[in-house]
């Protein structure tokens, strides 16, 4: 037990550049807390007082204004971060190293009882404030989800999810998880991207025009240069209207919508 509370105290300071202390995130951090008080209510609702844990969950609850069903599954140092409204359903799984940001809630869209209902968020996930992750599905290893986002299926190890509903706009590859309280030294912080911000991304729907403007680029550059072959072999094309296309003007629209 002690063993993961140290863990858990060292992956706080690791992604908070706020905690100044052990003693202050043991004392102040009501996302700790909720942590720890869910881990004694798993523990209950396991051994079958389902009761005593949800008593308990509720007074954690009350406490922290973290909601964790006794009955969801949480792995280690998992870090909630703020954590006032924060929902996680009976029959969700948040994996190891996953981060938790406010108003996150982890639903399920199913009234059948005992089945999956909630997501399942494997290791090194971070959930920006606001997002909401509805169903029995599973978001990949080192996946990120924006802030507000409204995610109903699943998200690729490693992708980004931004938007209502969701879209994955990038997938890279799942960041290697921590092996110890450590948190695997200063490789993970680098790559931590706190609230799901990705530097530099682009919506997909800026990048699909891009995308087809940069293709009628290519082929007007085609069709110039098999204009200008067939005036080189003698056979002029001024009945048919054939003109140069500007192909720079087609590449500053592109530049220009991918920049919105």
């Amino acid at each position: 037990m002690f063993t993961h509370i140290r863990e858990d105290i060292a992956a706080i300071r690791q992604k908070d550049p706020a905690a100044r202390s052990n003693w202050e995130v043991l004392t102040c951090y009501p996302g700790l807390h909720a942590v720890l008080l869910h881990r004694l209510a798993h523990g209950c609702w396991r051994m079958g007082f389902k009761w005593t844990g949800r008593w308990i969950s509720q007074w954690a609850r009350f406490l922290t204004g973290i909601e964790i069903h006794p009955g969801a599954t949480l792995g280690r140092r998992v870090f909630i971060d703020h954590g006032m409204g924060v929902v996680i359903g009976e029959t969700a799984v948040v994996g190891d190293d996953c981060t938790i940001y406010q108003s996150v809630t982890l639903g399920g869209t199913s009234l059948t009882r005992g089945a999956k209902r909630h997501p399942t968020l494997e290791a090194g996930v971070i959930v920006g404030a606001g997002a909401k992750v509805l169903g029995g599905f599973t978001v990949g290893e080192g996946a990120k989800i924006g802030s507000n986002a409204v995610v109903v299926k699943p998200v690729p190890a490693g992708g980004t999810a931004v938007g209502n509903p969701a879209r994955v706009i990038r997938a890279d590859e799942p960041r290697p998880s921590a092996t110890d309280g450590t948190g695997a030294g200063n490789a993970r912080k680098q790559e931590f991207s706190a609230y799901g911000i990705t530097p530099n991304a682009d919506d997909p729907v800026s990048l699909a025009i891009h995308g087809l403007i940069e293709n009628a680029t290519d082929q007007a550059q085609k069709i110039d240069a098999m204009v200008a072959a067939l005036n080189q072999l003698g056979a002029h094309l001024e009945a048919l209207g054939a003109s140069t296309t500007d192909t720079a003007e087609l590449r500053k629209l592109g530049k220009e919508i991918q920049d919105m």
